[in-house]
């Protein structure tokens, strides 16, 4: 550990036991000697306020257990890799000490599906601009164009969810008032943005489809084309679909059927190696569709993925 200037070993030491004797910092620690993360994700894991994060990330910094690095536009922290002996045994005693307490056990989880949304970020990143050649080659190219063939009203509100790199979208933009398309990905929306460009029409949003930007009842359909294997929450997701769909509304789901291809999950980034029927009905159901057909494709003949779910249901009536 560098220091400056010269300290006392009895300043050092107080310090030390110091920075160690908040339950927030101790956290940071416990993440941070695993990962380098930024503080959006240390956010998210610990369930905190940013400026929370910030303070105590400085408090560690100031007394030397962590070193930052940039990586792109983010900052990342990680614990000192060089602590010097007494740093090192503190920490080395409390780390034994902090066995078994719970609250890390629930870092641990929110830690593992954060590294999973940071891997999906950095594929989507990587593969915006070439998005829909990949799923054409993995499902096939009628997939999307599934979802128009119930010749939707032109009046219509549509929204995409998860729309990726908008090719649906421009589709759809010839046919209807207004379109919707929502995704996560920065990189995705500016592949979308390209797409629609010039289209007024069409309105990007982004958001986690388990917690969905818009308004309640706005939308006369929502489709979800492969997408619903990317959230972290399906069911969450399909309950927030029925949440902005108007009475009546018509949802359309396509989805890989649930497999087990080797390094498939790897290559496209899912969290869910696709969905068994009953599972999705009892979802669709718990949210209060109606009407709900499931129909299981085979894969098309050029396609290398798993087969397809294709889903219509029908949102309905307020009680």
């Amino acid at each position: 550990m560098t220091r400056v200037s010269e300290t006392p070993p009895q300043d050092q030491l107080l310090g030390l036991i110091s920075s160690l004797s908040d339950e927030t910092r101790l956290r940071l620690l416990s993440l941070l000697e695993q990962e380098s993360l930024g503080v959006a994700e240390l956010r998210e894991i610990l369930q905190l306020p940013q400026s929370t994060v910030s303070r105590h990330l400085k408090i560690l910094m100031d007394q030397g257990w962590l070193l930052m690095r940039r990586h792109g536009t983010a900052n990342l922290y990680h614990v000192a890799e060089a602590l010097d002996e007494t740093a090192a045994g503190l920490w080395g005693l409390s780390r034994a000490r902090l066995r078994g307490w719970p609250t890390l056990g629930q870092d641990q989880l929110r830690l593992k599906a954060q590294l999973r949304k940071r891997r999906r970020r950095a594929l989507f990143e990587a593969k915006a601009t070439d998005w829909g050649d990949l799923r054409a080659a993995l499902y096939g190219v009628g997939a999307s164009l599934d979802a128009l063939a119930g010749l939707l009203p032109p009046a219509w509100t549509v929204v995409d969810l998860g729309c990726g790199a908008g090719e649906l979208l421009a589709r759809l933009s010839g046919h209807l008032t207004h379109v919707i398309g929502v995704d996560q990905s920065e990189a995705m929306l500016a592949a979308a943005a390209l797409a629609t460009e010039g289209r007024h029409n069409v309105t990007l949003r982004q958001g986690d489809l388990a917690a969905l930007p818009l308004d309640s009842a706005s939308v006369d359909a929502a489709l979800m084309i492969l997408a619903l294997s990317y959230v972290d929450e399906p069911e969450a997701a399909i309950l927030e679909m029925a949440r902005v769909l108007r009475p009546g509304g018509r949802a359309t789901l396509i989805d890989a059927l649930r497999h087990d291809p080797p390094g498939f999950m790897e290559e496209t980034g899912q969290t869910h190696p696709g969905f068994e029927p009953a599972a999705l009905r009892g979802w669709l159901e718990a949210a209060g569709f109606t009407h709900i057909t499931i129909t299981t494709r085979a894969a098309e003949p050029e396609a290398r993925g798993p087969a397809l779910l294709q889903i219509s249901a029908a949102r309905g009536e307020a009680r």
